[in-house]
């Protein structure tokens, strides 16, 4: 599928980009083109990898121009390009607005004038529900995605969404925080001790996104299948695990926007979810503006559960040890402490 072809990663220098430039830098892949704004990371991604598939465009997905360079002669792009940090989006919510939703159709729009063969767009369990400025630029974002895609035909531009909870071990993720604050000798801080998060790797994400490109029709949305744990478990597996068992953890309350579980699908989308093993996907609805269908021929939502971290298979000790030590992004860390 990738053979000779060409990836454009949006947001490439962030965590989420790199896990997917890795997972396809030694693949027959012809080029990747990370696009992102910040040109210092370009520069160390470009003196790290040293790899001639490699090829930097510095740019804004607000900014057009920039964005229809770098599209240009692509085949796939993954649009990763975000403002993701929730407190902050809850200060500058038009910020969110710019980037998530302007932007993506911005990607969107460059894509569809290329005639890029598929576009995978980066969502988030915030999307559901939101009750904060990021969820709700996210969810913006993916109405824009699938409206965008009921005008494509599957032999032109396919565009999916992919929705992710916690990646473990992500720029926000709380894994390098709490190591960090081990490292220092200061208190571990935590908002709820019993709020939970989804568990996944930055591989495993990388697994969905591949799985997307495959199988995508227009309008889909996939989501993973995970397991989840309290952050208190978390907190505490990693104190025993770096042999700090009675460092402090702190509970400080509720961040502005905070969830206290994450939800990937709502009971609405459980009922038309497609269950494809490890994987959800949830068609997009098809129905048109004809109002009149719908009050004569409306479908009954049935009994349904929605997907949650509250829900799903909750980790134990062991099972939490085992992941992160899986992890590639903290391996260093690991070897600092002597555990590995």
């Amino acid at each position: 599928m990738f053979k000779n072809k060409t990836l454009l990663i949006t947001g490439g220098t962030g965590s989420f980009g790199n896990a997917v430039l890795r997972g396809f830098l030694n693949t027959d892949i012809k080029e990747i083109r990370i696009f992102s704004r910040d040109e210092k990371k370009q520069d160390d991604m470009r003196k790290l990898y040293s790899n001639d598939k490699l090829k930097f465009y510095l740019g804004d997905v607000r900014d057009v121009n920039s964005v229809n360079d770098a599209v240009r002669g692509v085949d796939f792009i993954f649009h990763a390009a975000a403002l993701k940090q929730v407190p902050s989006c809850e200060f500058y919510p038009m910020q969110a607005v710019q980037t998530n939703v302007i932007g993506t159709e911005n990607v969107l729009n460059a894509a569809i004038n290329a005639k890029v063969k598929k576009v995978i767009v980066l969502s988030t369990d915030k999307a559901v529900y939101p009750i904060n400025a990021m969820g709700i630029s996210k969810a913006m974002m993916e109405k824009v995605a699938v409206a965008k895609s009921r005008n494509q035909n599957d032999d032109e531009t396919i565009i999916c969404c992919t929705r992710y909870g916690n990646v473990m071990a992500s720029r926000g993720s709380v894994i390098p925080l709490f190591i960090n604050q081990i490292r220092e000798g200061k208190d571990i801080t935590i908002t709820d001790p019993n709020m939970t998060r989804f568990m996944m790797s930055l591989d495993d994400a990388v697994d969905l996104v591949m799985f997307a490109f495959k199988n995508g029709n227009n309008g889909d949305i996939f989501v993973q299948k995970a397991p989840a744990a309290t952050i208190e478990l978390l907190a505490s597996t990693l104190t025993k695990m770096l042999n700090k068992p009675n460092h402090t953890i702190k509970v400080i309350g509720t961040r502005h926007g905070e969830k206290l579980y994450e939800t990937l699908l709502t009971r609405e989308e459980m009922v038309n979810a497609v269950d494809m093993d490890n994987y959800y996907r949830i068609p997009s609805d098809s129905r048109d503006l004809n109002y009149n269908q719908y009050f004569v021929d409306g479908e009954v939502i049935t009994e349904a559960t929605d997907y949650h971290s509250h829900n799903t298979h909750r980790l134990d000790e062991d099972e939490m040890k085992e992941m992160i030590l899986s992890l590639h992004e903290v391996q260093s860390e690991l070897k600092e402490f002597g555990i590995i």
